[in-house]
């Protein structure tokens, strides 16, 4: 029936307003119920569900048209604030991914590359800072890639590559893989 598929709804609604952290002003369209006291019943399920919420709320009734409408505020910082970084080529007017997320980047790719490669040895050519970071804070990724591919990993920091900028390539290969 309308009722029931409509407190289904609502339940993962909630469910997805909590897990994406979405905040602002909220209209849930619910399919049209012609009775009051199954309006009730989806608005009373609504608010039920948002005590879960720890985030602040505000619901208003279902409106004539079959609308909910609701006020959020948001919790979490946004993901740009957690895999990003102000750019340091446009002083903070942009955003970069974050050393670590490049370092991941990496990590993914070689574990592609790999798949294909025959060489004994990987050469991966990187920023510096990203070379500092892959030889301090983030060495146990090249370590378990090491470990994972069978292959020695050798990083060449270039001066003149942009922070997510990286090439890897295979020994003897003389003319680099770029990505």
């Amino acid at each position: 029936t309308i009722l029931t598929t409509n407190l289904e709804a609502v339940k993962e609604i909630t469910y997805q307003i909590r897990l994406r952290d979405i905040g602002g002003i909220i209209i849930v369209d619910f399919i049209d119920m012609e009775k009051i006291s199954s309006q009730d019943k989806v608005f009373d399920a609504f608010q039920e569900a948002l005590k879960k919420d720890r985030s602040k709320t505000h619901v208003l009734p279902i409106s004539e048209m079959g609308l909910i409408q609701m006020t959020r505020k948001r919790i979490r910082k946004p993901l740009t604030h957690l895999l990003c970084e102000p750019c340091l080529y446009c002083e903070g007017e942009g955003y970069l991914l974050s050393k670590q997320s490049v370092c991941y980047n990496i990590y993914k790719e070689i574990l592609h590359e790999a798949t294909d490669s025959l060489g004994a040895k990987l050469t991966l050519r990187v920023n510096l800072e990203i070379a500092d970071l892959l030889h301090g804070a983030e060495n146990r990724l090249i370590t378990s890639l090491e470990r994972i591919i069978g292959k020695q990993i050798e990083i060449y920091p270039n001066a003149q590559f942009h922070l997510e900028k990286f090439e890897i390539f295979e020994h003897p290969q003389t003319k680099p893989k770029p990505l």
